[in-house]
């Protein structure tokens, strides 16, 4: 039924789309395909990272793409505009048309498929806390790893507890947008930074290089789609960076604040010296802070 893939069926608007619109449909779509740089936050734990973490990323993204594209196609081939607008799972429904007997397969495949995309989240974002905390950007704590597993178990707790609270606090929709904005200006921002070290320090190392081209590509539609989705919804897009400023006082107070009262060093010590026994963490082995008292500022 290619008829339904049509634009004048498959585009049918009650009114014409403005720019912005369109720009933050892009936003949106764009949280589908959010994991094509998980691979990055987890180079340390790369084989050969010079060799496969480009492989990886130049398999994988023309990969998803195209089961992500033939996907779409599949429902829109099967269902109507207004089917699709009006299911709560389109996958299911679309299982429902056309697998008759088993049906049942399509739920159970999206849950498969959610379980994945969380799995890929938990293990990114904890490394990321795992990271900051090694740098001391945070507690000690989360930059320590399970004694026989070597998982962050403190920093994969922080950010399930972060991720329950977020989603008590708001509706999915509305956080997909959040989390769109808040990451394509991250996105934007260190890709800002990789051109600018690029000029002033072009003689540092760089295992991976790529043309320039595709850098300044990506900032160009950085810019204009931020642009369009903070002029089409200022709201959703403000909250947006509200939520991400809220950073702002805790790094200043945590980590730029550098002469703390005693008792807070006590006190980081001993929610530390906990944490480690209920969690059975301890620092990589040789990690710096291994060697370096929690509370050596305190004492001097």
């Amino acid at each position: 039924h290619y008829d339904a893939l049509r634009p004048s069926v498959a585009f049918e608007f009650s009114q014409e789309p403005s720019f912005g619109q369109i720009a933050l449909a892009f936003l949106q779509a764009s949280f589908a395909y959010s994991g094509w740089n998980f691979l990055n936050y987890v180079t340390e734990e790369v084989v050969e990272p010079r060799r496969n973490l480009p492989l990886a990323i130049y398999i994988s993204i023309p990969l998803v793409t195209l089961v992500y594209t033939m996907t779409n196609i599949a429902y829109f081939t099967s269902m109507t505009p207004e089917e699709l607008l009006t299911s709560n799972a389109v996958a299911v429904t679309f299982g429902e048309k056309l697998l008759g007997m088993f049906s049942w397969v399509m739920p159970i495949s999206v849950a498969l498929s959610t379980f994945g995309g969380i799995n890929g989240y938990l293990f990114t974002s904890s490394r990321l806390c795992f990271s900051g905390a090694r740098e001391g950007h945070l507690p000690y704590l989360l930059a320590m790893i399970h004694l026989k597993n070597c998982t962050p178990i403190p920093a994969l707790l922080v950010c399930c507890f972060a991720t329950v609270l977020i989603l008590c606090l708001g509706e999915t929709h509305n956080l997909i947008n959040y989390v769109s904005f808040i990451n394509y200006l991250s996105y934007g921002v260190t890709i800002a930074g990789l051109l600018y070290l690029r000029k002033k320090r072009p003689n540092l190392a760089r295992p991976i290089k790529v043309n320039l081209l595709v850098p300044i590509t990506y900032l160009i539609f950085w810019a204009v789609l931020l642009f369009c989705s903070l002029y089409s919804e200022p709201v959703v897009c403000g909250l947006g960076m509200v939520i991400m400023l809220t950073g702002v006082p805790v790094y200043f107070v945590g980590v730029q604040w550098r002469e703390k009262p005693k008792w807070i060093y006590i006190l980081l010590e001993r929610v530390t010296y906990m944490g480690q026994k209920l969690c059975y963490v301890v620092f990589p082995q040789g990690d710096s802070s291994e060697t370096e008292p929690l509370t050596a500022k305190a004492i001097d």
